[in-house]
């Protein structure tokens, strides 16, 4: 009988904690704190994400009722829904924006080498924006329209395997398109985008810089063809119906983005739709652009991921830095199982180990046993609330 560790203190020796001391110590997180500690938040919150607690109080009845293994959990503090609810509100929500940062940076290499089906080494990001409804009497600092409020989170998924590489949250009112503005490019990555960030003059800094875009037309975009690149036969059998270099003739378009474009129609045969790509790269194959722009649907399951942990009842506070916390450390919770996942060498995929972790956070079976073991099943009564992250029959 295996009488070591429970799952959560193994999952949480996964965390970089010389980092997050760092981070509490940078933003000065445990000033005038006598017990429960920044650690100990997040210890609370990780867990309230890990168990899908919907409420502090649950929260709270849940750690109370294991009382006597708290201390083997990690948690030194007292457990009290307004101690936890306070911290939340007043404890800087940078210290966990800047410790799931450094989480993502350790997630990121471990991921480099992962396969996504496609002839190409370039990094491949997919950028889009999600908005969470909000009500506008509770959280009046979110202000959306006149009446209800609303958080945006824009996210910069790393596709291979999806881990966010930038995050920005903002109010409801911020337009997509801003966030180019901020973006860091990385020469010889492609950003796949959907039509709402076509700016011609933003996307010229990828020209600029050396990165690569797919997005989609706008239906009024103006543009001159320059030439014809033939087309394969089994091109055309895929749905590739035209391959061209076109140069943009509107008034401010040819100035914001003088030099030459990309666009490829794309007949997609399982929707009957019709898709008109475009690109600042010449030199992939015009059905690889196509392929591209499909993978874009893994940012939307990832926010269908957030957004099934995130529920407006689900809010633990109703603070800008209560609601910025708790997104942060959520973020930080599904990186850390990523981390897991690779440094484990597993196989099972990221939603079933997140639903094995919500069942047997207190045991003390051997993390790698319990989410390599191939006999066991979950009984479908549980897999039914939760989100299948990588299900891409799912819409948003």
């Amino acid at each position: 009988m295996y009488i070591g560790k429970l799952v959560f203190a193994q999952v949480m020796e996964h965390l970089p904690m010389k980092v997050f001391h760092r981070c509490v110590k940078h933003y000065n997180g445990n000033h005038k704190v006598k017990s429960f500690s920044c650690l100990d938040q997040f210890l609370c919150m990780a867990f309230a994400q890990l168990t899908y607690r919907e409420s502090l109080r649950a929260t709270e009845t849940c750690l109370r009722s294991q009382s006597e293994k708290l201390y083997h959990l990690g948690i030194r503090g007292g457990i009290s829904r307004n101690t936890l609810s306070n911290a939340n509100k007043v404890r800087d929500w940078r210290i966990y924006a800047d410790f799931a940062q450094a989480l993502i940076k350790v997630a990121r290499p471990l991921y480099a080498e992962e396969d996504l089906g496609l002839d190409l080494d370039n990094t491949i990001y997919a950028l889009d924006a999600s908005t969470i409804d909000l009500c506008l009497s509770v959280f009046p600092w979110a202000l959306f329209r006149s009446t209800k409020s609303a958080i945006k989170l824009h996210t910069l998924l790393d596709l291979r395997g999806n881990i966010p590489t930038f995050i920005h949250i903002s109010d409801g009112k911020l337009h997509d398109v801003n966030i180019l503005d901020t973006l860091v490019l990385e020469p010889g990555a492609f950003y796949i985008m959907d039509r709402g960030y076509l700016d011609f003059g933003r996307l010229f800094r990828f020209e600029q810089a050396s990165a690569f875009f797919v997005t989609r037309f706008k239906s009024n975009t103006q543009y001159r063809r320059r030439y014809s690149r033939p087309v394969t036969t089994a091109a055309q059998s895929s749905g590739v119906k035209c391959d061209q270099t076109i140069v943009l003739t509107g008034i401010n378009a040819k100035v914001d983005y003088p030099q030459p474009l990309r666009r490829i129609k794309y007949h997609d045969s399982n929707t009957g739709k019709v898709f008109n790509f475009l690109t600042n790269n010449f030199t992939i194959p015009a059905q690889t652009v196509a392929d591209l722009y499909r993978y874009r649907w893994q940012v939307e399951l990832f926010f269908k991921w957030i957004k099934q942990h995130l529920r407006i009842k689900s809010f633990f506070g109703t603070t800008e830095n209560a609601v910025k916390t708790q997104i942060w450390i959520a973020i930080s919770v599904y990186v850390l199982v990523a981390i897991i996942k690779k440094r484990l060498k597993l196989e099972t995929e990221l939603y079933t180990i997140l639903q094995i972790l919500s069942l047997t956070l207190f045991e003390k079976t051997p993390l790698d046993q319990l989410l390599m073991n191939p006999d066991l099943k979950l009984e479908e009564s549980c897999m039914a609330n939760q989100l299948n992250l990588f299900d891409l029959t799912l819409g948003h």
